[in-house]
C-alpha cells in the first residue's frame, strides 16, 4: 500500500471520528479543514496511484462530505439559472 493511500485512510478515519464528536456549528469548521487537507491529498493519491484510484478516493471523500457538496451544487444551480434568459 502506498503512502498516499495510507494517508487517505487516515483522513477517512479522522473524518469519521470528527463526525462522531458533538459540534455547535454542525461540523462546518471541521468540514472546511477536511476539505483543505483532502484536496491536496486527492492530488497526491491520483499522482501516485493513477486516475482510477483517484476517482475512487474522490467518491469516498464525496460520501463523507456530502452536505458541503449538496450546498455547492445548489449554489451553482442558482448561479446558472440567474444567467439563463
Amino acid at each position: 500500500m502506498t503512502t498516499s493511500l495510507i494517508l487517505a485512510c487516515l483522513w477517512a478515519l479522522a473524518a469519521n471520528l470528527l463526525a462522531a464528536m458533538p459540534s455547535r456549528d454542525n461540523h462546518w469548521r471541521r468540514a472546511y479543514g477536511l476539505i483543505a487537507v483532502g484536496v491536496p491529498l486527492l492530488g497526491y493519491v491520483t499522482y501516485q496511484n493513477g486516475p482510477w484510484v483517484g476517482l475512487l478516493v474522490l467518491m469516498a471523500g464525496m460520501s463523507v462530505l456530502r452536505w458541503p457538496l449538496v450546498y455547492v451544487t445548489r449554489w451553482m444551480r442558482r448561479r446558472v439559472r440567474r444567467g439563463a434568459p
